[in-house]
């Protein structure tokens, strides 16, 4: 966001939105304006539940505040007094009266849930004076020093940039010099203690005392809340998700209610529905006496809502410890979850036995919950079936495809946790995010251990495999993020004893250390020494139902790249209706057929080089009759070699020496060959369609290959039908020279064999000037297919090789939005495709025509090619499900658009 003067205010639109009990500005369709928290809390008033009253500043005001020099413009200023006033009204209390202070939570908010990212500030108001009135009002001093305590200690975290560990660390100090096991347990005086302990530090770390007025308490929390929309790891959890970093946020002021006040007081999180399998009955955790943050941030480990989650815990459950408050809350959750028609997850406090409802969200739910719970609300009417596939996101269906720890294999056990996300992995320990990152980035699997997670460790989570914590519950920051990236994690287990700075952890008889292996089973909490087995994944009855929906509503096909007959079966179990794309280089990789096709290239006489295309002839042909047979009579797109021959000649003096044995000869007739064939620039040199101008016996004994592998899957009862596609033409010249070499090799083998049979002969469109003259290329050509890889890498002229070290510069300066690589360049790329096609279906209205990039499976870009009336998308095998999911979703979103 640019940095510059603003003064006036925005013409548009109101800056602060009310909700109170007898005015609420706000509702779930402003969403983009209150962000997600503010709209929800509007939502939830109007319904009339006990929500405590508050006001939004619009996330608009953070785009402003960023203009305006990060400041908050004095406008907004004298309209967040005037809503404080309105709020003390409503609470009987004054914002700044040390007699009688309104104390308020001041909350980030943007328009979709992002979990720990941003900051937040409770009991702001406080000072030294107002707590003594607290105390007097509560007649409960203990509460109210706890209060200031946890006010100071959030503050100065937030606001001032304290650094957070050094206060925490004084806290752990007194408990421990006191040999407290909670925070409960702290007295009065101890509180005292460390209130001044926490404003000496302050004073120390910033050269000024604690703030004392509460007006700029309000103003800096406001401002802290806009500033941490670009703190770092809001920003990496933005770039995880694909979210836009120009959304800004919004931020709440809410009146505060206390779970802290005593015995009776409480507060917790709760889900509708198990986020965790889906199944239908009210779960989630609380903390008595204890503040909100607590929960979340896993602190301390929480107990369970329900006596069904107790796992034969001695501690009360909510449900036995404030039966008519659980009451209330399933009550509560049963209605927004009928409002919503989705699994809610509730943050609530109680406070003198009274229920209050914080925030309400969609959950985060791990693929197996989404599926269960998108197939049941089906069936309960609650939801249609178009809109079963909105609650399936296409990323939570590749949760479907982690691996899990082999049940048969031999494990020694070494803890057990709360399953708080599913998935079975293996790898090394490590005790830090910076760690994770690093091991990552050298391509090391590795386990993030901590005692709890915080936002900060984002990076850490991303790289890491799986996650450990030995404190929080399935609602820590641990849980939520993990769930929602669908990385495998266990949290809660209590039994380790974890010396980070050492870099140890101690678990009874066991003692590891960095570097260690251990495996992480999220789906039943357990941690076991070294390495396990893992299974792949099966896709059960919900998974095959949910997919027959989808593809109800799916016009655009889903195809899978796929060279090998194993890729080919795993394709059609995954649901693919045909192969897009086999790249027959790929199947020349082996020791054998290597020495075959060094022998062609080496080859001084033709008479040499057709000799050596004997040898591959059988092995093509085995490959292809595989292909057919695994497909069952899909269409299977088979491109003609593509890369310059000088990738299959060796390198290294060993390798040289090698081929020279088994070939004859000379090591130095071989190196003359390839340095003959090296080339300035190979990837728009002698390859794809130019070999056959220069060797058409290569395409010569591949099409052979293809035609005789369907005579042989004819005898065989089958009827396959061959789309042979012709790489890197540019003229419409070479087009129709290699289309008459393939048609007549084609017809020599169904003389030979007396069979006839269907084909196809089409060309891959990846030069600009292809898709400039499609309408040439059509007149020879029975399909098309986009290769947006290389129609990418010759449009913008940037190698997809060496992107990886400028691109993420262009992307974190906002340059460009995404890595074009990865979603479609609509206006320049996505131009030539748009010509393409027009062109093209101009001459020819029916044309099949396809991509078969690594776009083939990403959700903007199939909404694109879907817009195009493309006939069918080709990705890796394994991203089959998504990409089905998406080209659903994709074409009732355009077809409702229409």
């Amino acid at each position: 966001m640019d940095k510059k003067s603003y003064s006036a205010p925005p013409l548009v639109g109101k800056n602060l939105y009310y909700f109170l009990p007898q005015q609420v500005d706000g509702s779930v369709h402003l969403q983009n304006v209150l962000g997600s928290k503010g709209a929800h809390l509007a939502e939830m008033i109007s319904m009339g539940f006990p929500v405590p009253p508050g006001f939004t500043v619009s996330a608009d005001m953070c785009q402003i505040f960023y203009k305006n020099n990060n400041q908050l413009p004095e406008f907004l200023k004298k309209e967040i007094q005037q809503a404080m006033k309105r709020l003390g009204e409503e609470m009987k209390c004054h914002f700044g009266d040390n007699n009688n202070p309104l104390l308020v939570s001041v909350r980030s908010g943007a328009r979709v849930s992002m979990p720990g990212m941003m900051d937040s500030i409770l009991n702001l108001g406080l000072n030294d004076e107002a707590v003594k009135s607290l105390a007097k009002q509560s007649s409960d001093e203990w509460f109210a020093w706890d209060c200031y305590r946890r006010f100071i200690q959030m503050y100065a975290d937030v606001v001032l940039s304290v650094d957070s560990s050094l206060l925490v660390f004084f806290l752990e100090d007194l408990k421990r010099l006191k040999n407290y096991k909670k925070d409960t347990e702290l007295t009065v005086e101890d509180l005292k203690k460390l209130v001044q302990c926490f404003k000496d530090q302050v004073l120390q770390a910033t050269g000024k005392y604690f703030p004392q007025d509460p007006e700029e308490q309000l103003y800096s929390a406001i401002s802290a809340v806009f500033n941490s929309w670009n703190n770092t790891r809001a920003i990496s959890y933005r770039e995880l998700n694909n979210y836009h970093h120009e959304w800004g946020t919004a931020v709440n002021v809410q009146a505060m209610v206390f779970g802290n006040k005593g015995e009776d007081c409480a507060t917790g999180v709760a889900f509708s529905r198990n986020p965790s399998n889906g199944e239908k009955h009210l779960v989630g955790e609380f903390l008595v006496n204890a503040q909100g943050e607590d929960v979340v941030a896993g602190v301390r480990t929480p107990l369970p809502v329900t006596k069904a989650m107790a796992n034969g815990k001695i501690e009360l459950t909510l449900e036995e410890r404030f039966p008519s408050v659980f009451k209330n809350l399933n009550t509560v959750c049963d209605r927004l979850e009928k409002h919503y028609k989705d699994v809610q997850d509730i943050e609530f406090t109680i406070e003198k036995n009274r229920l209050w409802i914080l925030q309400t969200r969609s959950a985060k739910r791990t693929f197996k919950a989404a599926l269960k719970v998108a197939l049941d609300m089906l069936d309960e009417e609650l939801i249609t079936e178009k809109e079963t596939l909105f609650r399936v996101h296409p990323s939570a269906i590749e949760q479907m495809l982690h691996p899990s720890l082999d049940p048969k294999a031999q494990k020694i056990k070494m803890t057990q946790g709360l399953a708080a996300s599913p998935g079975g992995v293996s790898g090394r320990i490590v005790f830090s995010p910076e760690e994770a990152f690093q091991a990552h980035s050298r391509g090391e699997k590795v386990i993030l251990v901590r005692t709890e997670t915080s936002p900060e460790d984002i990076k850490g989570m991303i790289s890491a495999e799986g996650i450990v914590t030995t404190r929080g519950g399935i609602t820590s920051h641990a849980a939520v993020v993990a769930r929602g990236m669908g990385k495998c994690c266990v949290v809660g287990c209590d039994e380790v004893n974890l010396d980070e700075k050492s870099g140890q952890m101690k678990v009874g008889k066991y003692c590891l250390k960095a570097g260690d292996i251990i495996s992480v089973d999220g789906s039943t909490g357990e941690v076991f020494m070294g390495e396990v087995p893992t299974l792949e994944p099966q896709m059960d009855d919900n998974f095959q139902r949910f997919m027959s929906i989808v593809d109800k509503y799916s016009k655009m096909r889903v195809r899978a790249n796929a060279d090998h007959p194993r890729e080919a079966k795993t394709a059609r179990q995954f649901g693919a209706q045909g192969i897009g794309l086999c790249r027959t280089e790929h199947m020349f990789f082996g020791d054998e057929r290597i020495i075959s096709v060094r022998k062609m290239i080496l080859a001084g006489k033709e008479r040499e080089r057709e000799e050596a295309l004997e040898e591959l002839l059988p092995m093509q042909r085995k490959d292809f009759s595989a292909l057919f047979a695994a497909m069952k009579d899909l269409p299977v797109t088979i491109r003609l070699l593509d890369p310059p021959l000088h990738e299959f000649l060796p390198h290294r003096d060993m390798e040289i020496k090698e081929l020279a044995e088994k070939t004859n000869k000379k090591e130095e007739t071989i190196r003359e060959r390839v340095e003959a064939l090296k080339e300035t620039n190979p990837m728009l040199g002698h390859r794809g369609c130019r070999l056959a101008i220069s060797f058409p016996e290569i395409y010569q004994m591949q099409v052979r290959a293809i035609a005789e592998a369907v005579c042989e899957r004819m005898d065989q009862g089958e009827s396959p039908v061959p789309e042979i596609m012709i790489p890197l033409v540019m003229l419409e010249s070479e087009l129709k020279f290699i289309k008459e070499l393939v048609e007549q090799e084609i017809k020599a083998v169904q003389e030979e064999k007396q069979k006839t049979f269907k084909y196809l002969i089409g060309t891959m469109i990846e030069l600009p000037r292809a898709a400039l003259v499609a309408d040439e290329l059509a007149n020879h050509a029975d399909f098309f297919s986009f290769g947006t890889n290389d129609l990418t890498q010759t449009t913008l002229g940037i190698s997809r090789d060496d992107c990886g070290k400028f691109l993420p510069s262009y992307v974190s300066e906002n340059l460009i939005s995404e890595d074009p690589f990865a979603t479609v360049d609509q206006k320049g790329v996505g131009f030539l495709i748009k010509r393409g096609v027009k062109l093209a279906r101009e001459i020819k209205p029916n044309m099949k025509i396809g991509i078969c990039g690594e776009h083939g499976a990403e959700e903007k870009s199939i909404n694109f090619f879907n817009e195009l009336g493309l006939n069918y998308i080709s990705c890796s095998a394994y991203r089959v499900p998504v990409a089905r999911l998406i080209a659903a979703r994709s074409h009732i979103g355009h077809k409702e658009k229409k």
